[in-house]
C-alpha cells in the first residue's frame, strides 16, 4: 500500500488578519524580477513538474528529488497525450505539449 504524503499546513488566515503595514509595497517591475526571473529551487529538489490536463483543465503538481524518477513520471502522463507540462529545473523551465495533428500538414502531398 503507497503511503499517504504528509499534509503540509499554511498559514493563511495569519496572513489573511495581518494589516496591510506589515506588508512593504514594491513596484511591479521589481516583483517580477525578483519572483519571475529569479525562481530558486532548494538544493534538494532536483525539478518540479506541473501537469495541466488540457481536457479538464486540472492542474497537478509533482516535485522530485531524483531527474530518473521525473522522466519516468513524464513519459508515464505524457503516453495518454492529453496534458502539457512545465518542467522547472533551479537554471531552465521547460513548457511541454503534446504534438497535436495538423490537418494542413498532409506528409503523403
Amino acid at each position: 500500500m503507497p503511503k499517504k504524503k504528509p499534509y503540509f499546513h499554511n498559514n493563511w488566515k495569519a496572513y489573511k488578519k495581518a494589516p496591510s503595514e506589515f506588508f512593504e509595497s514594491i513596484e511591479y517591475d521589481e516583483f517580477m524580477d525578483w519572483k519571475v526571473a529569479g525562481w530558486e529551487i532548494p538544493d534538494t529538489v532536483d525539478c518540479i513538474i506541473r501537469e495541466r490536463n488540457l481536457v479538464t483543465d486540472k492542474v497537478t503538481e509533482y516535485v522530485y528529488k531524483r531527474s530518473g524518477a521525473a522522466q519516468r513520471k513524464l513519459r508515464e502522463r505524457m503516453a495518454s497525450g492529453e496534458c502539457e507540462f512545465t518542467v522547472c529545473r533551479d537554471d531552465t523551465i521547460h513548457l511541454l505539449t503534446p504534438r497535436l495533428e495538423d490537418p494542413y500538414d498532409d506528409p503523403l502531398a
